[in-house]
């Protein structure tokens, strides 16, 4: 799959959201779990998504044209250093952005490969099964363990979602090792439209 990635625009509001004619895909995590670094790789460039270290940096839903499919890197949830007015802003970003289901094929929820899924990542979850958006768990930041670890880790996120296994997806952006299992998800969500 050759990928030529733009970005397009920033969203801060339902009404800016974009209508694609194409296959969307969304990517969605906690704060910090790695949703820029992510996007980057897919793209193969370093500075397509603004990363940082402060969780919390991605506020609005940015849009980026990978040619064959559109991604939407929306705004991170649960951080705390954030205000309550913030948090509900984001809150009705995201409530807004997923009420237009027709217009997402898939879901990538970020977690950190090192944390147990916390209870928005559940939440997530629930919601994503609740209103039956097809989506796939991609565990970050793989290259901080072992090959061995990181199998296990997958094993144990997997059991703690109640998923099976093969919709945990390893990746480490350092390494790109995952990256090709990525690539070969995005073909099978493509294929599908």
């Amino acid at each position: 799959m050759r990928i030529d990635a733009n970005f397009l625009k920033s969203a801060a509001s339902e009404g800016q959201f974009l209508t694609p004619e194409k296959p969307m895909i969304a990517v969605c995590g906690k704060s910090n779990s790695g949703k820029s670094t992510l996007i980057n790789l897919l793209a193969g460039q370093k500075k397509l998504a603004k990363t940082s270290s402060a969780p919390g940096r991605t506020r609005l839903v940015n849009y980026f044209d990978f040619g064959d499919f559109l991604l939407a890197d929306l705004p991170g949830y649960g951080y705390a250093a954030v205000s309550k007015t913030e948090k509900e802003k984001w809150g009705k970003t995201l409530d807004a952005f997923f009420a237009a289901k027709e217009h997402i094929s898939h879901v990538f929820l970020l977690m950190d490969i090192r944390r147990d899924p916390s209870e928005d990542d559940l939440q997530m979850i629930t919601f994503l099964n609740f209103h039956i958006i097809p989506f796939s768990v991609v565990a970050t930041k793989a290259d901080k363990l072992s090959r061995m670890k990181a199998k296990e880790r997958v094993r144990q996120i997997a059991n703690a979602l109640g998923l099976g296994e093969g919709n945990v997806l390893a990746v480490s952006a350092l390494t790109s090792d995952g990256k090709p299992a990525l690539l070969s998800k995005i073909e099978q969500v493509l294929a599908l439209e």
